[in-house]
Parts: structure tokens; sequence; C-alpha cells
């Protein structure tokens, strides 16, 4: 499994020379490398480099696109979010699964736990429920799903469902 902090750290690790990398994904077995190196470019032989290492090397079965840094502004990619050390921690082991990522995420709810209802394999959509004994505030919210963007691997989206 290839999360977007992994997958980053190995572009990084590899293409030392680019000093900005960025890895988004929207779901649907997508994803896009945004980098650029210290002139603020991305030359044709990088994108051709990243585009075969990712196809080589990160996650099976996702589709990669490779453009300059520059175009996450226009693109509106959200900035990388701090998260907590447990969700960085599972998502630089490339040994983590679903089991583990539902650990973490429960250790995170107060009163409430966290399953796996089905994966959409067309969509590349993990569902889950959260059924908690406390309310979850809209903040709450966001950060799961931040800290779910995080911990899947890329190209997959989640839907979370609370009750």
């Amino acid at each position: 499994m290839s999360t977007r902090l992994l997958s980053e750290s190995l572009v990084r690790e590899r293409f030392p020379h680019l000093r900005y990398v960025r890895i988004h994904t929207s779901g649907k077995q997508t994803a896009t490398i945004y980098a650029w190196d210290d002139q603020l470019e991305l030359r044709e032989e990088d994108r051709a480099n990243l585009l075969k290492f990712a196809s080589a090397y990160l996650t099976p079965f996702v589709c990669f696109n490779v453009k300059p840094y520059g175009q996450t502004r226009e693109e509106r990619v959200p900035a990388a979010p701090e998260v907590p050390d447990d969700v960085r921690e599972a998502a630089m082991n490339r040994g983590s699964d679903l089991h583990d990522i539902i650990d973490v995420v429960d250790r995170m709810l107060a009163g409430g736990r966290i399953s796996f209802d089905r994966y959409d394999r067309t969509n590349a959509v993990v569902y889950l429920t959260i059924r908690s004994t406390l309310p979850i505030s809209p903040i709450e919210r966001e950060l799961i799903g931040l800290y779910l963007y995080e911990l899947l691997p890329l190209g997959t989206q989640s839907s979370v469902q609370y009750i």
C-alpha cells in the first residue's frame, strides 16, 4: 500500500534534486505528482522519469500524471495537512492494511467505533461507518476525513456515514 506521505517520501529519496514534491489524488485510481527543482522548473526528462518511477514503484493500478508544481494553485490542490504521529507512522508503513487504518482512527474516537462496510472497486471508494455515543462535530468530521485521506492508498477515497 502506498499512501501520499509514503509516495512523496519515496519520490524525494529517488529524486533528491526535486525541491518541491506534492502528490494529490482525487480518487478513481488516479493521482498527480506535482514537482519542481531548485529553478522552479519541471524538466521533460524529470517528468518522464517520475512517470516511469511512479508506474513501477508506487501504487499499482493507479494512473499517474506528472505536472509542474506551480499548477497546484491553479488546480486548487489543498496544502498537505499536518497529521498526528499515529497517522504519519501508519501512513509511512508500507505494510499497513485496512485493519491498521481502522485501528488508528478507532484510537482517535472518544465513545465511537469505525467499521468497514464495503469497497466500490469501480469508483475506488472505501465506505466506512462511525457509530458514536457522543456527537461528532463538523471539525472532528473534517479531521477524520483528512486522516483517512492520508491513511488510504493513493487513488482511493473514503465515504463515512456517521450514526
